[in-house]
């Protein structure tokens, strides 16, 4: 039976899946829940939203009193222009590659598992940083419990591979079958597609359907669909570049790829470019009337977002009053008067007038 969802409960969605607090994602769940329609076709959705609600209350509530709990989320509250998971599975030198590229003290070790919680760190790009968090290794014996919930809150996933491994392939598959499994979708799409790869029709589907959709049937709000780059390590051990096409034929998958080396150094230089265009990174810088603009540390949204969009980054009460924008680099003249819904260009400066 059709969901035949109203806008009003898809307007709640697309907040649920913005919102980044534990509190906020609380909120619009709740709201998901009143204004879905109540009728056999959406009782699973209905089940699923009411489950993700004690699970978040439970959360925000902390330990019971006088019992254990399951542990923290383990979660990394996001941090830059965007979070980053660095997914792989033993030994591929994911610690290695964290800590070059962010000045992290991650453990590295010759040996499996050596990362045991997650380790966010800042990778400097431009005038912006993106959080990439080490997680623990994936193998199809095991995966931490609380991993989807470190998934949550990132933008993007980093599948960091050892193309030298003789197993290399059936690493990635039981990976992607994991994560599958738990609704986590490592994703060849980007926002910025056009700039980072092109898509292989074996991701996109028969019809250029997502994965998890149907023609027939709504998607699954709480799937997480990460966008990967495909990160072949270990580059100085093995010369051939094609190494990394005979590994996506292998898989049926086409993500967008770097070879690097994160002992040597070689090749991490490329990885700040393909996470900004890839992800569609804006930077927008705000300036107060009758003032210079700060360009110190610009707002970054998404190539696709408006004055709004970076009026709620600003403040709440801002967003709720705005009226109108000026801006300096995208319109027609600078100063140019806009209204709320006008889109923000990399490296426009704007003007909030509530």
């Amino acid at each position: 039976m059709p969901a035949n969802l109203s806008p009003e409960y898809r307007k709640a969605e697309a907040e649920f899946k913005r919102a980044r607090e534990p509190s906020e994602r609380l909120r619009w769940l709740r709201e998901m829940l009143r204004t879905i329609p109540k009728h056999k076709g959406t009782e699973h959705l209905q089940a699923d939203i009411k489950t993700r609600i004690k699970q978040l209350t439970e959360e925000l509530a902390g330990p019971r009193k006088g019992g254990a709990r399951s542990g923290p989320s383990h979660s990394v509250r996001p941090e830059g222009a965007a979070q980053v998971a660095l997914v792989g599975p033993p030994n591929a030198g994911k610690s290695t590659l964290h800590a070059r590229l962010t000045g992290s003290q991650a453990e590295v070790a010759p040996y499996p598992y050596t990362t045991k919680m997650p380790l966010p760190g800042m990778l400097p790009y431009r005038d912006v940083h993106f959080q990439l968090v080490d997680l623990p290794p994936v193998s199809a014996d095991f995966m931490e419990p609380w991993y989807v919930n470190a998934l949550r809150p990132a933008d993007a996933a980093m599948l960091v591979v050892d193309l030298n491994d003789p197993e290399c392939v059936d690493h990635v598959v039981a990976i992607c079958d994991r994560l599958d499994q738990r609704k986590v979708t490592l994703d060849e799409r980007w926002p910025g597609a056009a700039v980072v790869g092109e898509v292989s029709g074996a991701a996109r589907g028969e019809e250029g359907e997502r994965p998890e959709e149907r023609a027939d049937d709504e998607p699954d709000p709480f799937r997480i669909l990460l966008p990967t780059l495909l990160v072949a390590n270990k580059s100085d051990l093995y010369p051939d570049p094609e190494e990394v096409r005979v590994l996506e034929e292998l898989l049926g998958v086409r993500f967008p790829s770097v070879a690097v080396s994160a002992r040597a150094g070689a090749g991490l230089d490329e990885i700040g470019p393909r996470l900004f265009e890839g992800l569609g990174i804006v930077r927008v810088y705000t300036k107060a009337p009758g003032r210079s603009a700060d360009t110190g540390r610009p707002y970054t949204v998404r190539r696709g977002d408006t004055v709004l969009d970076v009026a709620r980054l600003v403040h709440k009460e801002i967003a709720e009053s705005l009226r109108f924008a000026r801006v300096w680099g995208s319109g027609q003249f600078d100063g140019q008067q806009v209204g709320a819904d006008h889109l923000v260009m990399d490296q426009d400066i704007v003007e909030l007038h509530g």
